[in-house]
């Protein structure tokens, strides 16, 4: 009887739960999943592979355009002496003049003064020129040595009037002679802007058989007429004043 109730204790014993070990972890619940926030990050990744993409695509999108190179005045032309060609971003809401148009570009005339260093748009040109309110604009037809040598488009020079009448028709010459001359070789204009003149790269607008400069002036208005007189004559001489860049 003892031995029976020995056993039964033992088996009773052996038949209790085995405490965990301290080494053992507790399990740990299982983490909570955001699809919202993992669908966010996935839509910024793309939004920012779109902009990059859309930055290369704009990048290459490139024209050829004209530049200006050389100070043109109110109407003036474009010509290769004073133009350059660069490379833009091509965009339709600007007018830019495309290099492969400067021939079309150099028959209109600037509507305003254009410095030098500015991409030509199509609304700084037109088939006539702007002229100041006060200005007026005068054609010349000049021989060599009544212009002053390398005159360019953008000059500033004085216009005098000079006469042939030397005086000399006898051998006794009086004060009023004297005092005409005088007169004569008078300045017209002391500050005129040289509107146009041709370029030595466009020979094209030179006429063929002449050996006069045509040279267009602008000069204030109250001076156009007393100019244009002497012009008519051939008693124009042009002289370079202060006031010209790089002089």
């Amino acid at each position: 009887m003892k031995i029976q109730e020995r056993t039964g204790a033992g088996a009773g014993r052996s038949a209790a739960p085995a405490q965990p070990s301290v080494g053992d972890r507790l399990p740990t619940p299982p983490r909570e999943r955001k699809p919202a926030l993992a669908a966010l990050a996935v839509l910024l990744i793309l939004v920012g592979a779109l902009g990059a993409t859309m930055l290369v695509l704009q990048a290459g999108d490139r024209i050829e355009v004209v530049k200006v190179t050389a100070p043109i005045p109110a109407g003036g032309s474009v010509s290769k002496s004073n133009t350059t060609s660069v490379m833009v971003a091509k965009d339709d809401s600007i007018h830019y003049v495309e290099w492969t148009q400067l021939d079309q570009l150099k028959k209109l005339k600037a509507v305003n003064a254009i410095p030098a260093g500015v991409v030509a748009v199509g609304e700084m040109f037109g088939s006539e020129a702007g002229v100041a309110a006060g200005k007026a604009t005068v054609g010349l037809s000049l021989k060599a040595g009544q212009y002053p040598t390398g005159i360019k488009q953008g000059d500033t020079v004085a216009a005098y009037r000079v006469s042939s009448a030397t005086g000399a028709g006898s051998g006794n010459s009086n004060s009023g002679n004297s005092s005409s001359s005088a007169s004569s070789n008078s300045v017209i204009a002391d500050s005129a802007r040289v509107s146009y003149v041709p370029g030595p790269k466009d020979s094209g607008d030179e006429i063929v058989g002449s050996t006069n400069l045509a040279v267009t002036l602008t000069v204030d208005s109250d001076k156009a007429a007393d100019l244009a007189q002497a012009a008519s004559n051939g008693e124009v001489a042009l002289v370079k004043v202060p006031g010209n860049s790089g002089n």
